[in-house]
């Protein structure tokens, strides 16, 4: 089972994570990481923060010389803005008769709950006396953390040839109309990158650009949906035998528990449940020269997942981000503790972090994934899960029957009468 824990305040001086599971032999590109935390510190829409931090992952346990060893990777990110909050966030007593902590305390005091955050609930779930002990656990500044344990499934990933990319399709009403059907994961890649909002289409990334400023001058903020796709997995990662091993939940799961994340949707779900079922599913073909399965398709609507597990195809998610709940403007708020009217607290923060969203769900996604492979090829080492991946593959390819053909249109098969299969 592979799982990781994160810990650390927004402003506290360092995140830190400890991530379990991964295989010994796995070789890690600690700048291909970097990397990642770079690109969730960009995008149009961000705050002022994004200029004081220099994210990088330290490896404090788990690694040597660059190959995990099987045992606990433990590792940090520092935050540098901690130097502007020691006397807030630091874990010892301070003195508060001293002018700069009682300055710092003051300047730095929350009096009033954000609505759309966790500060109403939190701090009367935990009992707290301070809102500020909910801000900064959180913060969506603990993604960091989740892109770089992400980003250490992704080397996992890559080793046994899965693929994957993220990319923005909209931003508030602007979305994008280039098609990621139409494009290679490589193309996907290096378009995204061109743009400020990582979105393939130029068009639409400059309208995207136009609304954030708009809202930013009106003191508001906005949200969008980012989309992740994934190639070359292979067939049957999760389960149909119980509820918690559906891979599309599992998913569902880890993307809806990213800060600000409302909704998600695999392949064409919000499409599809308004359509009939010969125009929602995806049809079965003989395997074409060069297929990796004894099956094709011309479509690809169930998004790569059927009956919870994965089903050969490229795997599509989408996320839908709610606009930020810090504006500028604020909204109508209680205080605290006296729970009085007054206006929502302001502190720094982004207008739109759509493209740093894209980052964090990608990462999500892959351990995941990382998740659901080792739980299909258990293995202690990389080579003895690439080895029983190898012998996998080579049983379902032997699996295609001679002579097999498509369906004749229109003919219910024998095993499928409509009246007795398929209940809900």
């Amino acid at each position: 089972m592979l799982r990781f824990l994160t810990s650390g305040e927004s402003h506290g001086p360092a995140l830190i994570a400890l991530i379990e599971g991964l295989p010994r032999g796995v070789p890690l590109n600690i700048e291909r990481i970097n990397e990642e935390l770079r690109r969730r510190q960009l995008g149009y829409g961000r705050g002022s923060r994004q200029k004081i931090e220099s994210d990088r992952i330290e490896v404090l346990a788990g690694v040597r010389h660059g190959i995990t060893t099987g045992a606990p990777i433990t590792f940090l990110i520092r935050n540098r803005d901690f130097e502007n909050w020691k006397y807030v966030m630091s874990s010892d007593e301070v003195d508060v008769s001293s002018p700069d902590v009682s300055e710092q305390l003051a300047k730095k005091a929350i009096e009033n709950f954000r609505p759309g955050h966790a500060d109403l609930a939190g701090t009367l779930k935990f009992d707290q006396s301070d809102i500020r002990d909910v801000l900064e656990r959180a913060s969506a500044r603990e993604t960091a953390a989740r892109v770089a344990a992400g980003a250490l499934c992704q080397e996992l990933l890559a080793a046994v040839g899965v693929r994957a990319v993220g990319h923005v399709i909209q931003v508030g009403s602007v979305k994008s109309s280039a098609v990621s059907d139409n494009f290679s994961l490589a193309e996907i890649e290096e378009r995204a990158l061109q743009s400020e909002l990582f979105c393939i289409d130029g068009e639409a990334t400059e309208g995207m650009k136009a609304l954030i400023k708009k809202c930013w001058q009106d003191g508001d903020s906005l949200g969008g949906v980012v989309e992740v796709l994934v190639e070359d997995l292979p067939v049957g990662l999760g389960s149909y035998t119980q509820w918690d091993r559906k891979l599309d939940g599992r998913l569902a799961q880890a993307v809806m528990s990213i800060q600000a994340f409302k909704a998600v949707e695999v392949g064409d779900g919000v499409r599809g449940a308004g359509l009939p079922g010969s125009s929602v599913h995806d049809a079965l073909y003989p395997a074409q020269a060069g297929s990796a399965w004894p099956f094709s398709r011309r479509s690809n609507r169930a998004g790569g997942l059927e009956g919870g597990m994965t089903n050969g195809e490229r795997l599509v998610v989408r996320g839908y981000m709610k606009p930020l709940p810090t504006m500028r403007a604020g909204l109508d708020s209680l205080s605290f503790p006296d729970f009085e009217a007054a206006r929502a607290h302001y502190e720094r923060s982004d207008v739109c972090a759509i493209a740093a969203a894209s980052v964090v769900m990608k990462a999500m996604v892959c351990f995941v994934l990382a998740d659901a492979l080792l739980d299909k090829f258990a293995s202690d080492t990389l080579a003895d899960l690439q080895a029983s991946l190898d012998q996998y593959v080579e049983r379902v390819r032997k699996k295609a029957a001679p002579g097999l053909t498509a369906p004749r249109a229109g003919k219910v098969q024998k095993d499928e009468d409509p009246d007795s299969i398929g209940e809900f």
